[in-house]
């Protein structure tokens, strides 16, 4: 809004301050006027000192806190001129404050319990994540999805929800495990951003002594890694060159993670771990090329004559297999949706959780069940699955 009319500048600021004097809890400045305005919104919240801003561009938010006292000339410098529709609620309404380009402003009022009930919902949704705002997380920072202040950046909250959604997958398995410390291997690391914040969980929130190895085969990827642990003072977490299929440790391995280590590498990855008898192991598939290769079928020619349906299908016939083995060789085992499918379609995480207990030990008829359904499906289709092959030739039983 760029506001020529001085009566008109003169009603929007009247208004103004009315709805600043209601107390807001909330407030939105939104569609601006012209595009030279540098944030696209403002949000205004009260806290418990005063109120704090909110200013979003495309890819940051800059923050200003004020006292209470202070709304009205914040409102009045920052809106008028600047934005076309100022949203507020009250304990019991909602202020809509709209002025079009051509100077005409209009004020109305609504009840507004049911937005706060959301706005509230969903705050408390916020607070559950693992990582919350307002933790100094410097990995989160130099990704680009915090803020220096910790607060997220609004276009990188999908991605905060994801990595959010991924520790939850690790804390249901490992919050009541009692083990002091624990030696991580991450297959297939790349640039590492999960394990940075693996790391930070274990270490930060659950104040458990971990030792994490990332792997990769790109040694530039490796040495940034490696530095980038150095900054962060990550004394126990390294990174290393290397191939998976070759991979050998020295040392007991309690946890596998693999996220999106590509096609075979996952089998790979998941064998080690079968082999050292890793007690948990975390697994997001990618890019399932064996599959696809192999697989024909005649009675169920439907399911690859398409070439997006045999895709997606044989990625969930690897995954469906390697979950089964899994089972086979002693582990419970979920197959879990990792991000929203709308995000990417390689959204399965592979969680196994190594049975100890005698309570837990899988019957012989369980075992054979397993291995019969992974069978039946390599005979139809005429798959010959890498980690079918690698369990068999190390003589799992």
């Amino acid at each position: 809004m760029t506001v020529h009319d001085e009566s008109a500048a003169a009603s929007y600021q009247e208004k103004l301050q009315r709805l600043a004097a209601a107390g807001p809890w909330k407030i939105i400045l939104s569609k601006p006027a012209a595009r030279e305005i540098p944030h696209q919104k403002i949000v205004v919240e009260k806290k418990k000192n005063g109120y704090q801003a909110a200013a979003y561009t495309k890819t940051q938010v800059f923050h200003q806190n004020f006292s209470a006292e202070e709304l009205t000339d914040y409102l009045t410098e920052t809106a008028v001129g600047r934005y076309l529709q100022v949203n507020a609620w009250d304990d019991t309404r909602e202020h809509i404050l709209l002025c079009s380009k051509k100077g005409a402003v209009t004020y109305k009022t609504k009840a507004a319990l049911e937005h706060k009930a959301k706005d509230q919902t969903s705050h408390n949704r916020k607070k559950n994540y693992l990582l919350k705002e307002g933790m100094l997380i410097p990995p989160l920072v130099d990704m680009g999805i915090f803020t220096a202040e910790g607060n997220v950046v609004s276009s990188m909250y999908d991605k905060y929800r994801q990595i959010n959604r991924f520790l939850e997958l690790i804390d249901d398995a490992v919050r009541d495990d009692k083990q002091e410390s624990l030696r991580i291997i991450d297959f297939g690391c790349g640039k590492s951003y999960l394990t940075f914040i693996l790391y930070y969980y274990f270490t930060q929130i659950r104040k458990r002594c971990v030792q994490i190895t990332g792997l990769d085969l790109k040694e530039d990827v490796i040495a940034d890694c490696n530095a980038a642990a150095q900054k962060y003072g990550y004394g126990g977490l390294h990174f290393e060159v290397g191939d998976i299929s070759v991979y050998r440790s020295d040392t007991p391995v309690d946890m596998v993670v693999t996220l999106h280590a590509c096609d075979t590498a996952t089998d790979y990855a998941l064998y080690h771990a079968v082999r050292w008898g890793a007690r948990m192991i975390f697994s997001v598939p990618c890019c399932q090329h064996e599959c696809n290769r192999q697989i024909r079928t005649e009675d169920y020619a439907l399911m690859t004559r398409y070439g997006i349906i045999k895709e997606r299908f044989s990625a969930l016939v690897t995954d469906a297999i390697r979950g089964n083995l899994l089972e086979y060789c002693g582990y419970q085992t979920q197959l879990l949706e990792f991000v929203d499918f709308a995000h990417t379609p390689k959204n399965i995480l592979i969680r196994a959780v190594r049975r100890d207990s005698a309570r837990q030990i899988v019957p012989v008829s369980a075992k054979k069940r397993y291995l019969g359904e992974v069978e039946r499906m390599m005979e139809e289709f005429h798959l010959e699955p890498t980690l079918y092959r690698l369990l068999m030739e190390d003589g799992r039983e």
